[in-house]
């Protein structure tokens, strides 16, 4: 069935939203916003925004932060109160459904192009088809994966990004007692994530007993700490900063193979969020693969598994909007 459709990216930082018009089985963006998610009270508030007056679709789909349960979620990293039926009411009863982000970026990965990706990990005899592991640093950790049944694959939701941060080697292992003293319970979100980076530099500056240089203190006063320190790691302008990054790159790295490694995903591993392709120049000089293939006679299996970073801030919006589709 043909119709208009309106699919939606939501994160605790922007709100994607996009239009798009689906006939004889494909699909063309009509046309799209990005909204700070902080200047609405509500999903509901957005999508009147963004459609106007008298506006009318036919399928809605919305990638939200937070596991889904009975059609709503309360997101950790968003205020709003997110209901299926509360924004099927204020569009006029179109069928809403909401899906978790990362379940929106996985399928979105499908629809890339080869040109949209770089590859941190090239795969030594990768099969044909496979499970595929999906992880997102951004304001959050998101996880998800695509499970190959027969001809397609299937999205498996996740709160991953939440479960126990497994340090590797001594100063991971002080990092993790640094922050245990903060938070009590230290998920990998608590060092995969822009506030996660924010937590290693925090630990490494104050181990290292380096004062902090007075420019550097500048630009994180401007009100985004994790920018900064990345900014000064990739220029090599602060050694603290450089050393924060490459531990993040580790971590992430070994993260990856933790899930790569639980649904064994010889289709490989996509790095989606808004982190990943601002930090490529880290990324690819060796310490995520490093912390990739750390997993001792696991490794064999790893080296099967070809790691990419999606360059693509829309692969979240796609795969909601096709998922929509499917509900025409």
């Amino acid at each position: 069935m043909d119709g208009l459709i309106l699919a939606g990216d939501v994160g605790g930082t922007k709100t994607h939203l996009g239009l798009f018009e689906h006939s004889a089985g494909t699909l063309e963006l009509v046309r799209e916003r990005r909204y700070a998610t902080a200047d609405f009270g509500s999903l509901e508030a957005v999508c009147a925004d963004f459609l106007g007056p008298g506006a009318a679709v036919n399928s809605v789909c919305m990638g939200v932060p937070g596991p889904i349960i009975d059609g709503g979620t309360h997101a950790s990293n968003v205020a709003w109160q997110l209901s299926s039926a509360s924004l099927s009411s204020a569009l006029n009863g179109v069928p809403v459904r909401l899906i978790n982000d990362l379940t929106a970026t996985a399928y979105g990965m499908v629809y890339l192009k080869p040109a949209e990706f770089t590859v941190l990990h090239r795969a030594e005899n990768p099969p044909k088809h496979g499970n595929i592991a999906v992880v997102a640093a951004g304001t959050g950790l998101g996880e998800s994966a695509l499970v190959w049944e027969g001809d397609k694959y299937y999205a498996v939701a996740s709160e991953g990004g939440h479960s126990d941060f497994a340090p590797h080697g001594a100063e991971q292992i002080e990092l993790l007692r640094f922050l245990t003293g903060e938070f009590g319970h230290v998920s990998y979100e608590r060092v995969l994530s822009g506030p996660g980076l924010w937590n290693i530099y925090r630990f490494l500056r104050r181990e290292s007993r380096a004062e902090e240089p007075a420019w550097l203190s500048d630009e994180i006063g401007k009100g985004d700490p994790a920018a900064a320190v990345s900014d000064a790691a990739l220029a090599g302008r602060d050694p603290v900063c450089v050393h924060a990054l490459t531990m993040f790159c580790d971590i992430y790295g070994s993260e990856a193979a933790n899930l790569a490694l639980k649904v064994l995903a010889l289709g490989g591993v996509y790095l989606g969020g808004g982190i990943a392709p601002k930090i490529l120049p880290t990324l690819t000089s060796g310490a995520f693969v490093k912390g990739f293939l750390a997993k001792g006679r696991l490794n064999e299996i790893l080296k099967r598994i070809e790691v990419r970073v999606s360059l693509n801030p829309a692969a979240g919006l796609l795969g909601a909007a096709h998922c929509a589709a499917a509900m025409l």
